[in-house]
């Protein structure tokens, strides 16, 4: 079997768990794809916990759930130098912390103070951490799943601009369909039932990571032409220098997308490609993951929150405004 037949399977077994949500789950698969983290927002009860959860169960990976509250401290996440004696002899011995896991989800990550938050930068970042003055690498796989509540704010520490943009992507999760609400009763009767009828369940297929990395090395072959990526920097250049293509976009923005915006942008339409079965990719690539590359990396103005203005209808006024070359 072929690596996209290995990850094609993946999401449709995760989808299995994870009904209603078709967008999120394929979104997780392109934050592995693409070597990434994620930052996914919504309403508590939507399987965001879950859909990490499904995942590690269906991937050969450790999963680590840290739970981010304000009395967190950087050594909760990292680990720490603990003192050992033996033999009227000491020394100090590192303790890994939940972060050397493949998988992290790092639950209501806005809660959590800003020297945890640094602590998590430099992982998300450099994929190391560093205690002790030492430097500690982290897994080859390794990704951080993000979640936190869009309405409940209290006790909250807003993330930094430069933190949000180490995230590849920003998820926005809604609520599901009416079938699919009917279908996730039945299914959550049907669990547990098993539950109780241990003998009847089975363990789920475990994807080998090696599937993974060499679906990354195929993602690094897929073509993208000089006027895709022409079109990918000039999306990105309308949110710099909106003045250019409209006048009243020019009033509803602050601060553009970054450099490492152009070069998500570019991994995940190469990647989302791939995961459809290409080897090049199209402006329609680029369109489907626009708005989870730009959402967390565009800064609106006070015009556009005082019209309530949301940054999805500015991305999609940009969509409009600018042309394939």
């Amino acid at each position: 079997m072929t690596a996209h037949h290995d990850i094609v399977a993946l999401g449709q077994r995760i989808g299995q768990s994870i009904i209603g949500q078709d967008a999120m789950v394929e979104r997780l698969l392109l934050g592995l794809l693409a070597n990434g983290h994620l930052l996914v927002e919504g309403l508590p009860g939507l399987a965001k916990t879950r859909a990490i959860k499904s995942l590690a169960k269906n991937l050969q990976s450790e999963l680590s759930r840290v739970q981010f509250t304000p009395d967190l401290l950087p050594a909760d996440i990292t680990g720490s130098d603990i003192y050992f004696s033996e033999g009227g002899k000491g020394e100090f011995k590192f303790q890994q912390g939940p972060i050397f896991a493949n998988l992290i989800l790092a639950d209501e990550i806005n809660r959590a103070p800003a020297k945890v938050q640094s602590a998590l930068l430099e992982a998300m970042e450099e994929r190391q951490v560093t205690v002790g003055g030492t430097s500690y690498p982290l897994p080859d796989l390794f990704m951080v799943m993000a979640t936190q509540n869009p309405i409940e704010q209290e006790g909250t520490y807003p993330l930094p601009e430069a933190q949000l943009d180490r995230f590849l992507m920003h998820v926005e999760v809604g609520y599901p369909d009416e079938k699919s609400e009917a279908a996730i009763m039945r299914l959550n009767r049907q669990e547990e039932n098993s539950s109780h009828n241990q003998s009847q369940t089975t363990k789920p297929t475990r994807l080998d990571p090696q599937a993974i990395f060499d679906a990354r090395t195929q993602i690094g072959a897929v073509t993208m032409a000089e006027p895709v990526e022409n079109y990918i920097v000039a999306l990105v250049f309308a949110t710099r220098y909106p003045a250019r293509f409209d006048k009243d976009l020019a009033t509803l923005l602050q601060v553009g997308a970054s450099p490492r915006g152009a070069i998500s942008l570019d991994k995940v339409s190469r990647s989302y490609a791939w995961l459809k079965g290409r080897d090049y990719v199209t402006p329609d690539d680029v369109k489907a993951v626009v708005h989870d590359i730009f959402r967390h990396r565009l800064i609106l103005s006070y015009e556009a929150h005082a019209s309530n203005t949301a940054a999805d209808q500015v991305i999609d006024r940009i969509i409009e405004l600018v042309a394939v070359s």
